[in-house]
C-alpha cells in the first residue's frame, strides 16, 4: 500500500516538474526572440536600435525624491517623456529649494558655488537623471536679471549624445535659491552602456558618410518656424564631424542611433547639421547651427539643437 501511494506521488511530482520545465522553456523561448524579419542590425550583428521603454516606476521614484526634497508641497515638477527627468519646476516651489551650504559667508565664491552644485546633483540623482561623475560642466553664466546658470554636459557613452540629450541646468539665485532645473539626462545608464558602446556603423568612414548622405532630401524648422525642404547635392559642401549617439522619441520609447555628424553649408545660407544612421543610412534630423561650429570638429553642436528643435 505505502508503494502505492509512493508511487503516485513520484508520478505527481513529476508531472508537476514537466511542466514547470516546459513553461521556463517558454518563458526563456519568448525573451530571446530575435528582432522582427528586415529590421535593422548594426555592424556587428547586435539588434538596433538601443530601445530605453518608459517606465512608470522610475518616475514614481522620481516623484518620491522630489516628495523629499520639497517638503510640505503638494505641486509636482514636470517631467520629461520616458526619461522622467526633471523639465521645469512648480511655481509654487520657487523660493523653497535651495543649494547646499558650503560656506558661512554670504555669498559663495565660484569654487565654492561649484562644490555646491556637485553636492546637490550627488544628493539629487534621481531628479537629474545622472551621477556626478558622468557629468561635465560646459558654462556657468550670469544673465541680465541676476539669475545664474550653470550647465553640464552627460557624457555617459563612447560617443557623445546629441539631439538635445544629456543636458543638465540648474538656475538659481545669490543666496542659493533654485529657480529653475531642467535635464534631459538619460537615467540608468549601466544598463545601456554596453550596448551602445559595442555599436558598430554600417558606414564606416567619413568618406561613406558623405557619398550616403549626398542626393537625400530632408526637412528642418528655420528660425521663423517654417518648415523647409532641402536636397543636398553634389555641390554643396559637407564636413563629416564625428559618430554620435543621436536618441529619437518614437510613442513610449526613446530609440538610441548611432550617427555621423555631418555640417551642411549652402551659399548665403545658415549651415545645418545634419544627422545620417550609421546603420541604416537614414536621414534621422537635422538643425540650424551657427556658422563658427562648422569649422573643425572640436566644438559641440549641442546647445544649439536645443535651442531650434531637430527637423524630421
Amino acid at each position: 500500500m505505502a508503494s502505492h501511494i509512493h508511487k503516485k506521488i513520484f508520478f505527481r511530482f513529476r508531472s508537476v516538474a514537466c511542466l514547470a520545465l516546459a513553461m521556463t522553456i517558454c518563458a526563456c523561448a519568448g525573451a530571446s526572440r530575435p528582432p522582427q524579419a528586415g529590421a535593422p542590425r548594426g555592424a556587428n550583428g547586435q539588434p538596433y536600435p538601443v530601445l530605453i521603454p518608459d517606465s512608470p516606476d522610475r518616475k514614481q521614484s522620481v516623484l518620491a525624491a522630489w516628495a523629499s526634497l520639497a517638503q510640505n508641497s503638494t505641486a509636482k515638477p514636470e517631467l520629461q517623456p520616458v526619461t522622467g527627468t526633471v523639465r521645469s519646476l512648480p511655481t509654487a516651489n520657487s523660493n523653497s529649494l535651495y543649494l547646499p551650504k558650503v560656506t558661512e559667508k554670504p555669498v559663495m565664491t565660484e569654487e565654492e558655488t561649484r562644490e555646491s552644485l556637485r553636492r546637490f546633483i550627488s544628493a539629487e540623482t534621481q531628479l537629474v537623471g545622472a551621477k556626478l561623475p558622468e557629468l561635465s560642466l560646459t558654462l556657468r553664466t550670469e544673465l541680465a536679471d541676476g539669475t545664474k546658470r550653470a550647465r553640464y554636459e552627460q557624457r555617459p557613452f563612447a560617443y557623445p549624445l546629441r539631439g538635445g540629450y544629456g543636458i543638465l541646468e540648474i538656475s538659481f539665485l545669490t543666496d542659493r535659491r533654485i529657480t529653475q532645473i531642467y535635464s534631459t539626462c538619460l537615467p540608468d545608464v549601466e544598463k545601456y552602456r554596453r550596448a551602445v558602446n559595442t555599436l558598430a556603423p554600417v558606414i564606416k568612414s567619413a568618406d561613406d558618410a558623405a557619398k550616403a548622405v549626398r542626393g537625400k532630401a530632408f526637412t528642418f524648422a528655420d528660425d521663423a518656424g517654417n518648415t523647409q525642404n532641402v536636397t543636398i547635392s553634389a555641390n554643396d559642401t559637407l564636413t563629416v564631424r564625428e559618430l554620435v549617439i543621436y536618441p529619437l522619441l518614437r510613442e513610449n520609447t526613446l530609440e538610441l542611433h548611432l550617427a555621423w555628424e555631418i555640417v551642411y553649408a549652402q551659399t548665403n545660407s545658415s549651415s545645418k547639421a545634419v544627422y545620417l544612421d550609421a546603420v541604416s543610412g537614414e536621414i534621422l534630423s537635422a538643425v540650424t547651427v551657427p556658422i563658427p561650429s562648422a569649422q573643425g570638429s572640436g566644438g559641440s553642436l549641442q546647445a544649439d539643437e536645443e535651442l531650434h528643435g531637430t527637423g524630421r
